[in-house]
């Protein structure tokens, strides 16, 4: 599970290899199966997580103009990260 999160300077496409991933952005759950992925806006308060047994494997494709880690605006995380 990642935490909820946003970023200010990036849009992310995940593209889902196996498993399933259960996608929340705002206020939208969608189930994200494998062959299938998913845009998270810009500014858009998002979280992933596995709610299966098989192990879930994606490919992260990040754009904007700035991609530094430290755009990473977490708002809960279960791991308290900052």
């Amino acid at each position: 599970k990642l935490s909820v999160q946003m970023h200010h300077h990036r849009a992310e496409h995940w593209i889902v290899v196996r498993g399933t991933a259960q996608v929340t952005v705002d206020d939208t759950v969608k189930m994200v199966h494998e062959n299938e992925s998913i845009y998270i806006p810009m500014g858009a308060v998002h979280r992933m997580e596995n709610p299966g047994k098989i192990m879930l494997e994606l490919i992260e494709v990040q754009t904007g103009s700035y991609l530094g880690e430290d755009d990473i605006i977490r708002i809960e995380d279960d791991y308290q990260r900052s």
